[in-house]
């Protein structure tokens, strides 16, 4: 008895597989298919469509260049402000006064309006501020002093006088401006710059100092006083590369947005060679002066891409041929929904039968529908629904400039619209009928498949 069971124990070894082991070759078979599967299919790479500019804007910073004039005292003495910084003054309109005596000033609160301002001007500082631009400290400081010290006495601001320019009252000889203008209490050595005399080195800020001309105490005969920008028209200095220049080279005005403020102005625009030979842009303004008085250099963004839309590769394109159908042939089956076309066929003794053929509309254009030329022959016959007896024959063809989109796993052609375009992308229209959608995935390469066919990305 022994050795019968002796002999048998092989085969129970054989057919008692553990139930794990055939689970565990199961997932591993089925893990070696679909790799090779994988690894033999046909990949092809996707792109999703984003939206935006066919090229992202440049940034600049701009050298301001205006219509200045230095001021200097006429005699010496203690000076009274009576123009506040960045105010407008007519002909013989009143600026400072100089007397043999310091004028007394009140100790106590600011006025309202002066008070708002220094708020707004400490608002807007600490919400713009970087590290990287610590001289604007200074800018804010010369601001906050011309606030204060141009607060204690404004009574006389624009008194007209007689033609000669001259007045006095009390102790005071009065000073008055020689022509209309802008009062500045700031200068900075680039008063006398042109665009005759540029070079590259004034357009670096990191050498920039300038110099505030208020004084709580007394000035001399020919100190500088104050600067008078005595026209609205000023303009924008900004470096050019030689590739810039070749793409600004047909331009005559640009749409420039200020950062400061996020105000956008259209510029006259010409390019310049500077005394060094370098490049340069000069944008020419007529008004907004005032807003950048006590800037001379300010960051700009040059508006040259505003044709916005879908953003595609060139690659992506592909051309695709389609029968064109008139419009009024197009018939909504029993459905109420799907759309499609009735066809005429004749049987060999001559009877005629309608099939209603339902299509995909690619785009309707000058009255014309565009078919897939898979749902049609050349020479098919279509009719109008509600029995009508015309006829068209299905003949015509037009060529449409569209993408293959992937949203379903196969390749489906989708028009779309170009409205920019340059050697590597493309800006289409959004929203067209037919067309894609922003985050669509679309083919990369369209050469690389073939309309419905399965793609792996």
């Amino acid at each position: 008895m022994a050795n019968r069971t002796s002999d048998r124990s092989p085969f129970r070894r054989v057919f008692s597989i553990n139930i794990g082991t055939i689970l565990f070759g199961a997932v591993f078979l089925y893990i070696i298919v679909s790799m090779v599967l994988y690894l033999t299919a046909n990949h092809v790479e996707s792109y999703q469509v984003t939206a935006g500019p066919l090229a992202k804007n440049q940034y600049y910073t701009g050298l301001a260049l205006r219509s200045e004039r230095v001021i200097s005292a006429d005699t010496s003495g203690y000076i009274t402000y009576y123009a506040r910084e960045g105010s407008r003054v007519k002909r013989y309109g009143a600026v400072y006064g100089v007397g043999a005596e310091k004028t007394t000033e009140s100790v106590g609160t600011l006025d309202e309006e002066t008070a708002a301002r220094i708020n707004s001007d400490l608002r807007s500082f600490s919400l713009g501020f970087s590290p990287v631009d610590f001289h604007e400290t200074y800018t804010l400081k010369y601001q906050l002093e011309s606030d204060i010290l141009g607060s204690s006495d404004i009574a006389l601001f624009n008194t007209s006088v007689d033609s000669s320019g001259s007045m006095t009252i009390g102790e005071q000889t009065i000073a008055t401006a020689p022509s209309p203008g802008i009062v500045s209490y700031l200068i900075d050595g680039y008063e006398n710059i042109s665009v005759d005399n540029l070079t590259a080195a004034d357009l670096d800020k990191k050498s920039y100092v300038r110099t505030n001309l208020k004084t709580n105490g007394e000035v001399r005969a020919g100190e500088n006083v104050y600067k008078l920008i005595e026209s609205e028209a000023w303009s924008l200095i900004i470096p050019l590369t030689s590739r810039q220049v070749v793409q600004l080279s047909d331009r005559t005005s640009i749409r420039v947005r200020f950062l400061k403020d996020n105000v956008t102005q259209t510029a006259s625009f010409q390019i310049l060679t500077g005394a060094d030979d370098s490049y340069f842009g000069k944008l020419d303004f007529m008004g907004g002066l005032s807003r950048y008085i006590d800037n001379r250099f300010i960051e700009i963004e040059l508006v040259t891409n505003q044709n916005t839309g879908l953003k595609i590769p060139v690659t992506s394109l592909v051309s695709k041929e389609f029968y064109v159908i008139p419009e009024d042939y197009i018939t909504v089956g029993d459905d109420g929904g799907t759309a499609g076309f009735l066809k005429v066929t004749t049987d060999r003794e001559g009877n005629e039968t309608t099939t209603f053929v339902t299509t995909t509309l690619y785009e309707l254009k000058d009255g014309r529908y565009y078919v897939d030329d898979t749902d049609f022959s050349g020479g098919d016959v279509i009719i109008k629904h509600g029995g009508s007896t015309d006829r068209y024959i299905v003949r015509a063809t037009d060529t449409l400039e569209g993408v293959y989109n992937l949203n379903k796993g196969y390749a489906v052609f989708r028009k779309v619209s170009i409205i920019d375009k340059n050697e590597q992308y493309c800006i289409v229209e959004r929203g067209t009928r037919f067309g894609i959608s922003q985050f669509d995935y679309i083919v990369l390469d369209a050469s690389t498949v073939k309309e419905s066919q399965i793609t792996v990305h």
